[in-house]
């Protein structure tokens, strides 16, 4: 009778990984479980285990399970893992297989719909995932795999690209300033970040993909994951403590990736978020308020060594025009906490003030 865990125990040494290794044979239980694993190795990615006669057949999925019928995502059919894998999570070390981090993301039963060997159809029943996918054989050990029903009530896709709303300028502070939020302007390069999978992609306001030009925020979509989410805000560099924007014209050139990193090793960048467009299926832009859209901003803790979420200044405009000019700043922008976000379009609704 084959092992079927014969290639995972010879991946592993059960005296350098905490992973379980058993060295009985597996033996089916009659259930049908599975758990999905969020493994930050090499690269992140996901890991889809089913229960089946006695161990858990294995996928390696980079950006998960897709959420809506309209993406099909790249699955890697690895080896067979044992069922005490079900409840493993841990630290693998650095240079043994599959070293990194790996967390439970979720884990429940599934019904078999189809189980053939270049297709398996299935049924999740999870705390996180539930639905219908099919797991489908495309060549060699490469699968993909699909969402087969609709998503849940309500749920958008993300957008491709959305348009910044643009601010108009004013001479002055607002009146009734109990009405206003105010952000101090970074004089840095205006920028859309679209989360989904682990990864982060850029667009300049006029759609461009810029994501090459700054590879230091590339870890941003690791570090916010398995989040979905798209963030209005600016890459802005900093020469000692001041916002230099001739910084950033050493990355104009997209299509220079070797540039691109020479410019991240000599002008490291910050992405500064302060405005939420999309979050996890539900768009924010037109029915949530700007007050709204910042309070979910500030929970996600968009906050990392390249990455802030900025404070804002509900009914503050002085001092925001003070910590303005103190820093070197060009001015600040005021927000009507009641605004929605209007993409491409400028609006009284925001206002763009000189700090002089």
């Amino acid at each position: 009778m084959t092992d079927q865990l014969a290639e995972y125990r010879r991946k592993r040494d059960a005296r350098r990984t905490p992973e379980p290794v058993p060295r009985s044979r597996p033996r089916p239980t009659g259930r049908s479980r599975f758990v999905i694993q969020q493994h930050h190795a090499r690269s992140l990615h996901w890991d889809v285990r089913l229960e089946r006669d006695g161990v858990l057949v294995s996928f390696a999925v980079p950006r998960g399970l897709p959420r809506d019928q309209a993406r099909n995502y790249l699955a890697k059919h690895t080896e067979d893992h044992p069922l005490e894998y079900l409840d493993f999570a841990g630290d693998i070390p650095e240079g043994e297989y599959g070293g990194g981090r790996m967390t439970i993301h979720d884990r429940g039963t599934y019904e078999a719909d189809k189980w053939r060997d270049d297709e398996i159809g299935v049924t999740f029943h999870g705390d996180r995932t539930s639905g219908r996918y099919v797991f489908f054989q495309t060549g060699g050990r490469d699968w993909m795999v699909r969402r087969m029903d609709p998503p849940e009530p309500g749920w958008e896709s993300m957008p491709e690209t959305v348009e910044p709303m643009l601010a108009t300028r004013a001479a002055g502070l607002p009146p009734h300033d109990e009405d206003w939020g105010y952000e101090l302007s970074w004089a840095g390069r205006r920028t859309i970040a679209y989360v989904s999978g682990g990864r982060v992609r850029l667009t300049d306001p006029a759609g461009d993909d810029v994501t090459s030009w700054y590879p230091e925020l590339r870890p941003l979509g690791a570090a916010l994951a398995p989040l979905e989410t798209v963030l209005d805000g600016e890459i802005v560099a900093f020469d000692g403590s001041t916002v230099s924007p001739e910084l950033l014209e050493r990355r104009k050139d997209p299509r220079d990736a070797a540039a691109a990193r020479r410019a991240a090793e000599r002008t490291p960048v910050q992405f500064l978020a302060y405005d939420l467009l999309w979050l996890e299926g539900h768009s924010t832009v037109e029915l949530m308020r700007y007050s709204e859209r910042r309070e979910l901003l500030e929970g996600l803790g968009v906050t990392g060594g390249n990455w802030q979420t900025p404070p804002y200044f509900p009914g503050g405009g002085t001092f925001a025009l003070e910590t303005a000019a103190a820093q070197g700043l060009d001015g600040i922008v005021a927000k009507r906490l009641d605004s929605p976000y209007l993409p491409g379009r400028r609006s009284r609704l925001w206002l763009s003030i000189d700090a002089g």
